[in-house]
């Protein structure tokens, strides 16, 4: 056994975060760790890497029990971890990166930069990753960045690495090719633990999955033997027929309709239109132009031509400014960066796109504040000590409700959602579908944005497909993944109608 846990506990002051975490992994296989925003997975994963301190049970490494006072400690018996978001220095070249805080020095304690260049090409050479040592990395694409920090990881001879959802911000593509690297340290006899919610890259994967909750271990079984149904129903503790099934509403009134709109390069003559209580998906490939519309739509990238109507009137949005003010609500697809202030309370969150409501003559309110921030932790069910918690603490699912509870304080009436669901757990997920789904019964409109196709199967009445920027088809709700990827890889819109 390459690694073993066993009865693992961790406090953060009077909260559990772990209590009875057990884990095996043996070299050459790739075991999954699954479980909620805050089942403990996390917290597990940074004790294996020397980052917390267990306060009790015990971890052996090799045979021999261990406890890494730092990543450095725990990085010389060849344990290191990919973290989830980038840590990599955007302005220095790939081999840099590689070497950054252990650069190799020569006479008179200078840094080797030509000596590191040299490594870094051998190392990338080796696992033939499509790098190359001279590269800013401010140039490269997300899957790019995960292989500088796979290689920075490995270059000094890794027997377990950890993956802390890798593919969260890929392409499919660029998923696949992290998957060949996984595979190889796995066959070259590293031992591999990879932490993902997408339930549909499980199989391709993993070897064997251990399920928290909770902060405890309820499960761990081989990857062949488990049901997903079974899977979900130890990470959420219920059982969840299907991930989620929504009954559509008869839609009423023309709420959103964008004609001829062109934003280029990206978003070319898209015409569509959203009623209320539908939940409209969209759907393509990267880079069809769907995350830029929903931009173009919102005012934070212009608009060449084309008009807007909300709620059947024109509408002429030239900043978020003004289409806040015209009842739009954008969630974006990188919450931590442009969705959420994670270093302020929740309460400053939840109110900052209304403040005007809130500061009568520029005097902030503090009553009318909790008030409504009360109201939307109650209604969309946030998970929190207190309103004055900072938002950044909480779970990848409740971060997301704060962003969405911000718009419904404000009264939006038509909201686009950009990849609402991505990088969270499957409970969290089918919580936030019902929110969507319950403000499309009080009258809204959604247009969402999904790589996730079956979600887009579960829940959208209307299933629009883009394709280089155009629409390419309209589909019903209940349609299959084949036709939307017949439409999404039509070589043109015009092509299927020959």
């Amino acid at each position: 056994m390459l690694l073993e846990m066993k009865g693992v506990e961790k406090r953060f002051g009077g909260v559990v975060a772990l209590r009875g975490g057990a884990l095996e992994v043996r070299p050459g296989e790739v075991h999954l760790v699954m479980g909620e925003n805050g089942a403990g997975k996390s917290t597990m994963m940074k004790i294996i890497a020397g980052m917390y301190q267990r306060d009790g049970g015990d971890m052996r490494w090799r045979g021999e029990s261990v406890h890494f006072a730092n990543p450095v400690e725990a990085a010389r018996v060849g344990i290191a971890m990919v973290h989830q978001e980038s840590l990599l220095a955007p302005h220095l070249s790939v081999a840099e990166n590689i070497f950054l805080g252990r650069e190799i020095q020569g006479r008179f304690g200078m840094i080797d930069r030509a000596a590191m260049m040299e490594k870094a090409r051998r190392l990338i050479g080796e696992h033939k990753f499509p790098l190359q040592a001279e590269w800013r990395v401010d140039r490269l694409s997300p899957a790019g960045k995960q292989l500088v920090e796979i290689c920075r990881a490995i270059q000094n001879g890794t027997s377990l690495l950890i993956f802390d959802e890798p593919t969260s911000s890929l392409s499919e593509a660029e998923t696949h090719e992290v998957f060949k690297i996984v595979r190889t340290l796995r066959d070259r006899g590293t031992g591999v633990i990879y932490i993902t919610h997408r339930m549909e890259e499980l199989r391709s994967i993993g070897d064997r999955v251990t399920v928290l909750r909770d902060g405890e271990t309820v499960h761990s079984e081989a990857m062949a033997t488990l049901t997903t149904a079974s899977m979900i129903r130890y990470m959420v503790g219920r059982e969840v027929a299907a991930l989620y099934h929504r009954e559509p509403v008869p839609p009423g009134a023309e709420m959103l309709r964008v004609h001829n709109f062109c934003a280029p390069p990206s978003v070319r003559d898209v015409s569509l239109s959203v009623r209320a209580g539908e939940i409209v998906g969209l759907a393509g490939l990267i880079g069809a132009g769907r995350t830029e519309l929903c931009r173009a739509i919102f005012g934070l990238d212009p608009a060449a031509h084309g008009g807007l109507w909300i709620e059947e009137k024109p509408a002429r949005i030239r900043s978020p400014r003004d289409a806040v003010n015209a009842g739009l609500a954008l969630i974006p697809e990188d919450r931590q960066k442009t969705g959420l202030a994670r270093e302020l309370p929740i309460s400053w969150n939840v109110t900052m796109a209304g403040l005007d409501a809130i500061s009568p003559f520029g005097v902030l309110r503090r009553q009318r504040e909790g008030a409504i921030t009360a109201a939307e932790i109650e209604r969309l069910r946030i998970r929190c000590d207190t309103g004055a918690q900072k938002a950044g603490r909480l779970s990848g699912g409740n971060q997301q409700k704060v962003v969405i509870s911000k718009w419904i304080s404000r009264g939006a009436r038509v909201f686009l959602f950009d990849e609402p669901t991505r990088g969270i757990d499957i409970g969290a997920k089918v919580e936030v579908f019902e929110v969507m789904d319950k403000l499309a019964r009080n009258g809204a409109a959604i247009l969402m944005v999904s790589s996730e196709l079956p979600e887009l199967l579960q829940v959208a009445d209307r299933i629009l497909v883009m394709r280089q920027g155009r629409i390419a088809g309209e589909l019903p709700g209940r349609t299959t993944q084949e036709e939307i990827m017949r439409l999404a890889t039509l070589e043109s819109p015009e092509t299927q109608l020959q």
